[in-house]
């Protein structure tokens, strides 16, 4: 069943932050990791702590425990994921499987060890049966089989759901997890091999405009359904959440409106000005037929996205043109 924003953890009832408390954000040079660190800069939090997966491999058992022993960090956000679109998932269920698994346990591991007092665990709506009923409830997780071609990932997802739930059982601290719906914006994944399905759209859209490419064909039919959140939005969430919400459910994280990839498609085509044909290839597959967040659990803690469909799309075409020629072609 869905939490209860009422319903805490012995003792603990939610409240502001400590602006000046050590906060680790795993994952800070990621899209969501970046836009959680933007979000407490601007709250006033003022001891952030970060590294980057060159300085610290979260895979690293032995090297993330000396982390958390050298910053003790009271306040902990593990956005660290390794993470792709259909074609990546598909291809590398392994490690998208085995490197999530270790990120997470590690990260959860360490953290129990120095009892970091409030810790939010960000996961994915792949998590949900692949035919759930719509819009999906926090309580359709375990309840049908997955989506296929993400299944590894979402297993692992999954994993640290539950990680969170015996933390709770077990050591009684107020940890809490959100799943987010599909994320975008400025520090997404572009690449060709690696990307979800709104940079892919931007870049294959920017792409075709500037060559003057007849006509686009994207991946399936066009018909399923995808709701989008804006990652700054994702952000604030995160913090109202770690500020309001206590409860053992993971709580979805959403904009409660969807739209067909074939719409989604139109309004990229749109703000980028393309004016050729797009064209579908029904050889690739679809994914999920429609992925609807319920989030009536997020508004009775008191908050809902702000950021609309288009002027999000609009904001991130433009960063994506004014940072395109730096960007990493990362699978």
């Amino acid at each position: 069943m869905a939490g209860d924003p009422m319903t805490t953890t012995s003792g603990f009832t939610p409240g502001p932050l400590d602006r000046g408390a050590t906060t680790y954000v795993a994952g800070h040079r990621g899209m969501v990791g970046s836009a959680v660190w933007r979000r407490l800069e601007a709250a006033g939090f003022t001891d952030l702590r970060g590294r980057s997966s060159g300085e610290l491999d979260l895979r690293d058992r032995a090297s993330t425990f000396d982390f958390f022993a050298e910053t003790r960090p009271r306040y902990v956000v593990l956005a660290a994921a390794k993470v792709g679109g259909i074609l990546a998932n598909d291809s590398h269920p392994v490690e998208f499987l085995s490197d999530n698994l270790r990120i997470q346990t590690n990260v959860l591991d360490a953290a129990l060890e120095q009892r970091v007092e409030r810790l939010l665990f960000l996961g994915s709506s792949c998590i949900y049966p692949r035919l759930a009923p719509q819009p999906i409830r926090e309580d359709s997780l375990l309840t049908g089989h997955l989506e296929p071609t993400n299944d590894a990932y979402a297993i692992a997802k999954i994993a640290g759901i539950l990680g969170i739930q015996a933390v709770r059982r077990e050591y009684g601290l107020p940890w809490i997890s959100a799943m987010p719906t599909n994320l975008y914006g400025p520090g997404d994944n572009f690449s060709t091999t690696g990307s979800h399905l709104l940079p892919a759209l931007i870049r294959r859209y920017v792409d075709a405009a500037g060559t003057g490419a007849p006509y686009v064909t994207n991946w399936g039919t066009g018909t399923p359904r995808r709701e989008l959140l804006h990652v700054d939005d994702m952000a604030m969430a995160c913090l109202h959440l770690l500020e309001h919400y206590d409860g053992p459910s993971q709580v979805n994280v959403g904009t409660g409106r969807d739209a067909t990839v074939r719409e989604i498609a139109e309004t990229v085509a749109e703000v980028v000005g393309y004016r050729g044909e797009t064209r579908w290839d029904d050889s690739k597959p679809d994914g999920m037929p429609q992925k609807l967040l319920d989030v009536t659990t997020l508004e009775r803690a008191g908050w809902t996205a702000s950021i609309g469909l288009r002027e999000g799309i609009t904001s991130t075409v433009g960063w994506y043109r004014a940072h395109e020629g730096t960007l990493r072609d990362v699978g």
